[in-house]
């Protein structure tokens, strides 16, 4: 048996990496496999979840913070963290942090789980550095999501794309190193004080007026 099996072989087995799937195949095994915390299809291909850096965790939990504080002040918005989202017929991911309008939006939520691309998506990147910059980042654009966050936190570095006339744009610091959302006004980081482990001025920037 090759590695890579197909949806016809072995209906309730496991996941394993490299597994080639629909995308409704690979649903229906992840709703059986409670006990499965992180699996993606990207491109019709399997991916499981790698044990978290401290790293990554530490990071998710900052950016999170910061998306939270500008919740606070807009409605209607939701923060999904690690949720599902059910991108086309052969992709279905499950983005670290998710910044999603919950009415008129660009995404919608069906039995529970989000269907569409989400106005903004944050991975942090680590082991997946390559899949996040490469494959899933295709992905979001054909998918129409307006913005994506991509953490490099082994590199030191943070890129933050927005979608123009349908390809990705780096957005670039202002003078006093932040960047400003083009999709949620007021949505700011300063990236600077970010990548300098100054997440007291992460915050201050953020809830400062506008």
């Amino acid at each position: 048996m090759s590695a890579a099996r197909s949806s016809s072989t072995l209906l309730n087995a496991p996941f394993d990496n490299g597994d080639r799937l629909t995308r409704v195949e690979f649903h229906r095994r992840y709703e059986t496999a409670p006990d499965l915390k992180k699996a993606e299809l990207i491109e019709g291909v399997v991916y499981l979840g790698s044990p978290v850096r401290i790293e990554h965790s530490n990071a998710e939990g900052e950016l999170g913070g910061w998306l939270a504080t500008y919740r606070a002040s807009v409605p209607g918005l939701e923060i999904p963290h690690n949720g599902t989202v059910v991108l086309d017929e052969d992709n279905e991911f499950q983005p670290d942090i998710m910044l999603r309008r919950s009415d008129g939006g660009t995404s919608r939520v069906e039995d529970s789980y989000v269907h569409g691309g989400p106005e903004l998506v944050v991975e942090i990147a680590a082991s997946s550095i390559s899949r996040d910059l490469h494959a899933k980042k295709n992905v979001y654009r054909r998918n129409r999501v307006q913005e994506y966050i991509v953490w490099r936190v082994l590199d030191g570095e943070l890129d933050w794309f927005a979608l123009h006339e349908g390809e990705y744009r780096l957005l670039t610091p202002d003078k006093n190193g932040v960047i400003h959302s083009e999709v949620f006004p007021g949505l700011r980081l300063a990236v600077a004080k970010l990548l300098a482990g100054d997440f007291a001025a992460v915050m201050s920037e953020q809830q400062r007026p506008a």
